[in-house]
């Protein structure tokens, strides 16, 4: 169903992972190592990395880093430490999401499925229900999940249209940091609110001077708001 990566130096816990991917119908490809992972990436059309952050030869956050600049897919990162600073490194590179070891290949399946439906490879009446969407010179196609800045396509990570899809669809209202992690990232996610505010920053970066319409709200939050 979908092209799987899964980028594991410990053959055990690859192994372990690409069973339970493979078990939900999908085509998995193992590395092991970043080298392997950026060399997969390069040569292979996938739809979805699983990324450990500890390797040799290339750490994830390089992988990371350097995926980023070939593709836009999902990553989910996988690491042995919960320090929030290595998590919102991992967000500031452009990771979609995170799982601490140990965890279960179950939830990390449902995770994988759930990145999926929200893409066209398993479509969803929720991207199909409008031709576009438009704010200031920001237009969105939500079938092919592309943006667009004054008429040039411009490269988002998944969490960051996600982020930028849901605030141009419900123009002038305000979300709380809170309810924008549920809402984007789930109930289960384990980082916390400053993972949307370094998604916000990014985001911006990326919509320069359009940036503007994603309107700061102290002790309140956000909302998108295009005025004349």
């Amino acid at each position: 169903m979908a092209n799987i990566l899964v980028v594991e130096d410990e053959k055990s816990m690859q192994g372990i992972i690409a069973e339970y991917m493979q078990r939900g119908g999908h085509t998995c490809f193992t590395a092991d190592d970043g080298v392997d992972a950026l060399m997969v990436l390069k040569n292979n059309p996938m739809d979805l990395m699983i990324l450990d952050v500890m390797m040799p030869c290339l750490d994830g956050f390089s992988v990371c880093k350097m995926a980023r600049e070939i593709s836009d897919l999902p990553i989910i990162m996988l690491t042995a430490k919960s320090n929030e600073d290595d998590k919102l490194k991992g967000y500031d590179l452009g990771a979609d999401d995170y799982m601490t070891k140990p965890f279960s290949p179950k939830v990390l399946l449902a995770k994988v499925n759930a990145f999926l439906r929200r893409s066209s490879l398993l479509p969803s009446d929720t991207w199909n229900s409008m031709n576009r969407v438009n704010g200031g010179k920001i237009m969105i196609i939500p079938a092919s999940r592309k943006v667009f800045l004054e008429g040039q396509e411009i490269a988002l990570t998944y969490k960051e249209y996600e982020l930028l899809y849901f605030l141009m669809t419900n123009p002038g209202q305000v979300f709380s940091r809170e309810q924008l992690l549920n809402r984007i990232w789930g109930y289960d996610f384990e980082g916390t609110t400053r993972t949307v505010d370094t998604h916000i920053k990014t985001l911006r970066q990326k919509l320069g001077g359009e940036g503007r319409h994603i309107v700061t709200l102290i002790r309140s939050g956000y909302k998108f708001e295009v005025t004349a």
